[in-house]
């Protein structure tokens, strides 16, 4: 008997591999989400942490010890190892781009001029450049890479509730806890803590508020676009409501934040992602006038006290620039080592100005830790990236769009924060790279598949 054109084959069997196939996402999903509730203290933090004495501390009080994250790095990357494929085709020559970036950290921290700061900072960064290739030779090959994205919402979620508590009341709760319980027992209170705990600006579980404006310009797009996604479960009717009530509630978050860079750059990112959508040009631009208008009216209401004092924070930034520039000047190829700005700062800073341990601009501190040729290794990985990602990856991919999104934010963010510096921004950040690189199609590959 003749089976005709039309008839069905039977279904291939569905192997072990592939029905496990969600389960490295949901671990990676899990532990990444798990760092912006607990791993938000940047490395050069490290000799301050002390791990949580009672279950109150554990769950909702200071930060885990990092050497908590760095065991889960290692667990996850031995189940990535375990995971992964190398790719059939020739990787993009920037694929390897952080592997040397890791390699001159390395050499750098050789030279440093502070031992114990490079140490913990160069453990961060191997975390960095693990989580980019996990991205890209695990997240890349699962079909199920909304699992993934699902926890990191979660985060989001979780993170946004906590500064909503910390706003009507909790951070007094908090700072009152502190006083009477842990900080007579405390050695060491770093100078930063107290200042932010004495503050009204809320933090959420992350470093301190500027960091928590990072965390949310990352995360929101995905979060937002996964809600809308989310039509096997929601009416078009209900997934508006959704997205009001979260995007609502979580830019909230950030005004009471008080970031105003955090401010800006969101609304810079809604104007890209209007301009984007498939919309009547005269529809789109009548959106972005409107969001524009209230955007800026709104800040300048907000901030308007701010700037009647002198911007201090932004002259403080100034100043930490012009210092990283100078200390680059003076050590040019490998730089103080990473993670010392601090150190020659407190050398060359005006007696009036305010002492910080990280320069606010990821491409500055990378020129004054590691020389020029790390902060150039560093700037030309990081926007290699997203403009190859967004040429050849993403364009018809909301979800993509979306994670590409929110690592731009996190990349322009740098210029005016460490989020290079705070494990749960750059360690999310480093893998959404290295899944969105992935997925840019090289053009060895295209010059065949035309051939």
């Amino acid at each position: 008997m003749k089976v005709g054109s039309s008839a069905r084959k039977p279904a291939a069997p569905v192997t072990p591999a592939e029905k496990a196939d969600w389960l490295f996402p949901a671990l990676m999903g899990a532990f990444l989400g798990l760092a912006f509730l607990k791993f938000g203290n940047p490395p050069i933090m490290a000799k301050f942490e002390t791990a949580p004495t009672n279950i109150y501390e554990f769950i909702m009080g200071y930060p885990w010890p990092s050497a908590w994250a760095y065991a889960g790095l290692i667990a996850l990357g031995i189940a990535g190892a375990a995971w992964a494929r190398p790719k059939a085709h020739r990787p993009h020559w920037l694929v390897f781009l952080p592997a040397v970036w890791f390699a001159w950290q390395f050499v750098s921290s050789i030279f440093t001029i502070e031992y114990a700061l490079s140490h913990e900072v160069v453990k961060h960064f191997a975390g960095c450049v693990g989580c980019f290739y996990l991205g890209y030779f695990c997240l890349s090959r699962s079909r199920h890479i909304a699992v993934f994205f699902i926890f990191l919402l979660g985060a989001l979620a979780l993170v946004t509730i906590v500064g909503w508590d910390q706003h009507f009341g909790g951070l007094e709760a908090t700072r009152k806890y502190f006083y009477l319980y842990l900080y007579p027992q405390l050695k060491e209170v770093p100078p930063e803590y107290l200042k932010k705990i004495s503050s009204n600006r809320i933090f959420a579980t992350l470093f301190y508020p500027n960091t928590l404006a990072g965390a949310i310009l990352l995360l929101l797009p995905i979060s937002l676009a996964l809600i809308w996604k989310a039509e096997g479960l929601f009416t078009k009717g209900a997934r508006f409501l959704l997205l009001g009530l979260f995007g609502a509630g979580t830019l909230a978050t950030l005004v009471w934040s008080g970031s105003k860079a955090g401010w800006l750059l969101a609304l810079a990112l809604a104007v890209f992602a209007l301009l984007r959508q498939p919309l009547p040009r005269k529809v789109r631009i009548g959106i972005v006038a409107v969001l524009l208008s209230l955007g800026i009216v709104g800040f300048a209401v907000r901030y308007a006290g701010f700037f009647q004092k002198g911007a201090t924070s932004v002259t403080a930034r100034m100043d930490y620039w012009h210092a990283a520039a100078v200390i680059a000047a003076q050590h040019p190829v490998v730089g103080t080592g990473p993670g010392t700005f601090s150190k020659p700062y407190a050398a060359i800073k005006k007696p009036e100005s305010e002492m910080a341990r990280l320069v606010h601009n990821d491409y500055l501190e990378q020129a004054s830790d590691s020389g020029l040729p790390g902060a150039l290794i560093y700037l030309v990985f990081i926007f290699g990236s997203l403009w190859k990602a967004y040429r050849e990856g993403i364009r018809k991919d909301l979800v993509a769009f979306a994670a590409w999104l929110g690592v731009f934010g996190w990349a322009l963010h740098g210029f005016m924060e460490f989020g290079l510096y705070v494990p749960a921004l750059a360690w999310t950040s480093m893998a959404l790279l290295g899944w969105l690189l992935a997925r840019a199609r090289n053009p060895l590959d295209k010059a065949t598949a035309g051939s």
